[in-house]
């Protein structure tokens, strides 16, 4: 319930705090969006296998956003897109803890209607 209303105040701040990200921090932004997505699927992913600690979460959601972010500074100094391997990556791992997370309401769920 508190999730929930988290994302609703969250969208009605943005809708009445509208700012603008220059385009050349939107490259940065993305990354650490998808590192802050992954680092909170991660977690939401080990609650479910009863395998969470904070300690774990709090240095990967550090850990992540940095490389995250080096990776893509380096790529612009280097001119090469290497941001796009921390999409990647993200990307892939968010697919993983969602399907992790997915996986195992619907055993609770199947489990629930054989009974």
């Amino acid at each position: 319930m508190i999730l929930i209303a988290c994302v609703v105040v969250g969208i009605l701040m943005g809708i009445v705090f509208p700012f603008y990200v220059p385009q050349e921090f939107s490259q940065y932004l993305s990354v650490v969006v998808l590192a802050m997505m992954d680092s909170a699927l991660g977690g939401a992913s080990a609650m479910v296998r009863k395998c969470f600690d904070v300690n774990v979460f709090v240095s990967g959601f550090a850990g992540n956003t940095i490389l995250a972010l080096f990776l893509t500074f380096l790529g612009e100094k280097l001119g090469v897109d290497l941001f796009l391997v921390a999409v990647l990556v993200f990307g892939t791992r968010l697919f993983n803890n969602l399907s992790t997370i997915r996986r195992h309401y619907l055993s609770k769920i199947q489990i629930k209607f054989k009974k």
